[in-house]
């Protein structure tokens, strides 16, 4: 599709909608939400220490969700990575995904500062 996972302009980072496909291109946790979620923030992590950033470095994140009722599980992954950290987050739902076994989707962006 000619993009980029992660994009890094001096300080600022900015990680591309995430979903839980793994490297083989399979769907990970299939109807698991939180499992879902889980992955993605792992994937997000590796993308972000690529592009020279942390975690801790995320300032902003943003979960699309195809179902509202997966937002207590979406939430709580995001509060095991974030709980401390407290980026400004949105949660939207949204209509679909490219994969209708996919739940989620997140994007992120930081910023690398002293």
């Amino acid at each position: 599709m000619g993009y980029s996972r992660a994009v890094r302009i001096g300080p600022h980072v900015w990680v591309a909608g995430t979903t839980a496909v793994d490297a083989e291109g399979r769907v990970v946790g299939e109807s698991d939400a939180y499992e879902q979620a889980a992955f993605i923030f792992r994937k997000i992590e590796t993308a972000l220490r690529q592009a020279g950033a942390e975690l801790r470095d995320v300032v902003r994140t943003r979960m699309y969700l195809v179902s509202l009722d997966d937002e207590e599980a979406v939430g709580r992954a995001h509060a095991e990575v974030f709980g401390e950290i407290r980026p400004a987050a949105t949660m939207i739902q949204i209509a679909g995904l490219v994969d209708p076994r996919l739940r989620v989707e997140i994007e992120v962006e930081a910023y690398v500062g002293s």
